[in-house]
């Protein structure tokens, strides 16, 4: 499984910036796609994903009515809509494939494969 993810940059507070996470390899079925942030000196957060069956759809309340996940299967692509950033959403921002936990669905500890990550930098 390979997961490539880009669209991070620096933004102004208040901005919006759209990530995408190209996946390929999967071969299991009912699979959850997460988006995971770390900044510098904190633990890794869960902060959204989408169930590759239903495309139901979980979010953080730290992000929740900011951010969007949804996913294009004929691209195999998942996108992270990320509108009103502010300098609490600066992190490394990763995608990850695991299986979909529906009680605790955005558990680091579910995610067996993993992005390399793409930087989001937000300035005042």
């Amino acid at each position: 499984v390979q997961l490539v993810e880009s669209g991070g940059g620096l933004v102004q507070t208040g901005g919006s910036l759209r990530l995408s996470c190209i996946i390929s390899g999967v071969t299991f079925d009912d699979y959850a796609v997460g988006w995971f942030r770390q900044a510098p000196g904190a633990v890794r957060e869960g902060i959204a994903c989408i169930s590759s069956s239903d495309g139901s759809t979980y979010a953080a309340d730290s992000v929740k009515g900011r951010f969007t996940v949804s996913k294009d299967n004929a691209k195999s692509t998942v996108y992270l809509e990320m509108n009103s950033l502010n300098d609490d959403d600066t992190a490394v921002y990763y995608c990850a494939v695991g299986s979909f936990v529906r009680a605790s669905p955005m558990q680091p500890l579910w995610y067996n494969f993993w992005g390399q990550g793409t930087q989001v930098t937000v300035s005042s």
